[in-house]
């Protein structure tokens, strides 16, 4: 199985057919993943914790709206993605990171689906009817350690279990343009040394990107929607090959940039 980092961007993508995401997402099973996995676990930018966290749900997901009511957003809060929850596969993610050396993993029993994860999945999986479980990220630490995270985490591979990332590939939402502006030049700059490091397998660079990266702390002033990345980059394994799946740009800046980490098989 092969792992993924989708840039989500805005929650309106749920509701606004003219966000060019929706076709990655919608066409999931017809041109990117074929195979149906027995459970998912996403990595949102929407869950910050001191400690890696994992929801253990046993009933249905509850769906968080997470983010501020707005009128063009009242169809949003109408939506409901009720997907199970995955309490083994949780229980999986917990053991495979203490196994790894991360001796503080907390469990949330009352967390559900965040945006970063409900509205890619109602697109992917509409019937709602795979198991999904959340893992936290840490913003106060480094993409070394997420990506040794996921690291711990490529057994699950091997056990049907499809690995996002869900984040942003930029993620500055003070300094934005007009929806048909140029590019803002430090948006475009970190996407493109963005995609060069991947595509050409420099991922220690990625790792270390608020050293090496031109514009890290503009194009990323909080690492929450790019750590994400780095957790389905380690889940991937050794000598995994990154490859771009979609492109596109919203309000000049923002990057949907997203890929997939095929694994050495």
């Amino acid at each position: 199985m092969d792992t993924y980092f989708i840039s989500h961007g805005d929650p309106m993508a749920g509701i606004d057919e003219s966000f060019a995401v929706r076709e990655l997402l919608k066409s999931w099973r017809k041109q990117t993943l074929r195979h149906v996995p027995k459970s998912i676990l996403v990595v949102s930018g929407h869950w910050e914790t001191s400690d890696p966290t994992v929801n253990i749900v046993s009933g249905p997901n509850p769906t968080i709206h997470d983010f501020n009511r707005r009128p063009e957003r009242h169809g949003l809060f109408q939506i409901q993605y009720p997907a199970p929850g995955a309490p083994k596969l949780a229980k999986r993610v917990k053991e495979l990171l203490i196994k790894s050396g991360f001796n503080n993993v907390n469990e949330d029993e009352s967390r559900g689906l965040d945006h970063g994860a409900w509205i890619p999945l109602m697109f992917m999986y509409p019937e709602a009817n795979i198991p999904v479980c959340q893992l936290s990220v840490q913003p106060q630490l480094d993409g070394a350690h997420h990506f040794n995270m996921g690291r711990a985490l490529c057994p699950l591979r091997e056990e049907g279990v499809l690995i996002i990332g869900s984040g942003a590939a930029t993620h500055n939402l003070d300094i934005v343009g007009p929806v048909d502006g140029p590019i803002l030049p430090w948006a475009f700059e970190f996407d493109a040394w963005l995609k060069d490091c991947l595509l050409n397998g420099r991922y220690e660079d990625v790792n270390d990107y608020e050293e090496k990266a031109p514009h890290a702390k503009i194009a990323h002033p909080w690492p929450d929607h790019l750590y994400p990345l780095h957790v389905a980059l380690g889940a991937a394994g050794e000598e995994a090959k990154a490859e771009l799946i979609h492109h596109s740009w919203q309000d000049a800046s923002l990057s949907y940039a997203s890929y997939r980490f095929i694994t050495k098989k």
